[in-house]
């Protein structure tokens, strides 16, 4: 029903981003790419999803429309709701997250709050097919994997891992990106 709106952000709420489109506030729960596209007094557009159910109607904003896309495929697992959608959808980027689900990579969605092993497994298990391929979700995606699980083997978080690994080189084996990161965290 609401795809898109834009307006100017007037109100910035724990619940969310309060959006001015022609002298109507609409609260809206975003995501935090979107929340930073709003910031200042310049007009933003932001894609929308209106979630109804029987006591209420919640409108979501997102950045572009690779997160609303991601985040309808998420309502259609089962036991996803729209505030795990939103958080699934927060915590990585929309590529990021379809290289996961490709990759069958469940220990990124278990680093996200509220997400357990079953809802993560449950994520890869029925989106697996809807995503695409793994040469359209990925470049390199398993050398990645096995260096991040490495580092998490020798005490890393799972973010601390994805961070110290965005900074080297994605061609490169997954023994030499361990190497590198360990060097750079000296």
């Amino acid at each position: 029903m609401i795809s898109r709106l834009r307006g100017k952000p007037v109100a910035r709420r724990p619940e969310g981003l309060v959006l001015d489109v022609n002298g109507v506030g609409y609260l809206l729960a975003v995501t935090p790419s979107a929340f930073r596209l709003a910031h200042g007094d310049d007009e933003v557009s932001l894609e929308t999803y209106l979630h109804v159910r029987e006591d209420a109607l919640q409108l979501y904003g997102f950045a572009d429309a690779a997160e609303r896309e991601l985040f309808e495929h998420l309502l259609s697992v089962s036991s996803v709701g729209p505030k795990v959608a939103l958080a699934i959808v927060s915590g990585s980027s929309p590529a990021e997250l379809r290289r996961a689900i490709v990759l069958e990579d469940t220990a990124r969605f278990e680093a996200i709050p509220g997400i357990g092993k079953k809802t993560a497994q449950r994520v890869v298990l029925e989106l697996k097919e809807k995503v695409g391929t793994i040469e359209q979700a990925t470049t390199g995606g398993a050398p990645h994997l096995v260096a991040r699980d490495a580092l998490v083997e020798l005490g890393w978080s799972l973010p601390e891992a994805e961070r110290a690994l965005a900074g080297v080189d994605p061609d490169l084996p997954a023994e030499e990106r361990v190497r590198l990161a360990l060097r750079e965290a000296a």
